[in-house]
């Protein structure tokens, strides 16, 4: 499975971004899709997850802000992201489970096993 994220950049406080992961491979493999991220001096963190039938689950620093999504079709997870922050700043990574990650809400990033090379998002304030 390849992973490759698109769409970061740098935006001003309270503008949107919305994330691409464009995913290929044994893509029926994947059960869940998440994304992460990591800002500079502080450990990766989950943003929000999907599963293939469709459940949604966030970190509440973004709950009502992002919104994920998936297009099975076009083996597609976005990050609609609203209402940017600072402290959002970080490069972004998708990434691709085979099974349901077990710890709630995103899961470990261990329980991962497939990793884009991230895209980084910047909100100026």
């Amino acid at each position: 499975v390849q992973l490759v994220e698109s769409g970061g950049g740098l935006v001003q406080a309270g503008d949107s971004l919305r994330l691409s992961c464009a995913a290929s491979g044994e893509i029926a493999m994947i059960y869940t899709m998440g994304w992460f991220r990591q800002a500079p001096g502080k450990e990766r963190e989950g943003v929000s997850s999907i599963s293939k039938n469709g459940l949604a689950t966030y970190a509440d620093s973004v709950k009502g802000r992002f919104i994920i999504s998936r297009d099975n079709a076009k083996n597609m997870v976005y990050l609609q992201m609203t209402s940017l922050k600072p402290e959002d700043t970080a490069m972004y990574y998708c990434a691709a489970a085979l099974s349901m990650p077990g710890a709630w809400p995103i899961g470990l990033d261990g329980e991962y096993d497939y990793w884009g090379q991230g895209t980084q998002v910047t909100v100026s304030s």
